[in-house]
Order: structure tokens, then sequence, then C-alpha cells
């Protein structure tokens, strides 16, 4: 079994071009609910609306990380973008969401 289908997350991975390579099970149920559907192999920038599009295109000429929190039905989630790097070279973006409770604890450390 691949780990990331146990994980409590979408996770999603496009390559430099924006082209879906991966997806966990949550992240293909996720995207089976919505008009997107089944996103393998189709672009990720297409289904970004703006500035999220905007965004996708920057991380995906200049590598760095992105998050935020969004919500929607209730239910609030944590977004986190980051480069997918493999032997020191860049090779597109994992994006790994999951969701949060609406309050959440915040703990200082040190």
């Amino acid at each position: 079994m691949n780990w990331t289908d146990g994980f409590l997350g979408a996770i999603t991975v496009c390559d430099r071009e924006g082209i879906v390579v991966y997806m966990n099970d949550l992240s293909k149920k996720q995207f089976a609910k919505t008009e997107e559907g089944e996103l393998l192999g189709k672009s990720l920038i297409d289904c970004h609306p703006e500035p999220a599009k905007t965004m996708l295109l920057r991380m995906l000429a200049e590598p760095f990380s992105n998050s935020y929190t969004t919500g929607k039905n209730g239910i609030r989630k944590m977004i986190h973008q980051t480069p997918w790097m493999e032997d020191g070279e860049f090779k597109g973006v994992i994006e790994i969401s999951f969701e949060v409770p609406m309050e959440l604890p915040h703990y200082k450390r040190g």
C-alpha cells in the first residue's frame, strides 16, 4: 500500500508544466465531486481561478512554498503547496490539503 493513500488529507502533484501526475485516494475523491472530475494527465492551472492561477504559475516558474487556509460549507482546510524536488532538480509542485478545526489552538514553543 502507498502510505499517501492512508493519509487523511489530499495530496496532488503536478509537473513543471502544471500537468497532474499524481493524486492520492482522498485527492481523487475530492475532485470527483467537482466539475474538474478526474485530473490525472490534465492541467492543474486550468482548475484554479484568479489569483490562485497566477500564484501557481509563479510557483512553477520560480519554486517557492505557499500556505493558506480556506473554508467552504463549514469546513476549514489548510493548504500547503511546496516545490517537488528530486535529486536537487525542481520537478513540479506538491499540494497537500487537510481539514482543520475552525478554532485552531496556537502554541508557542521555547
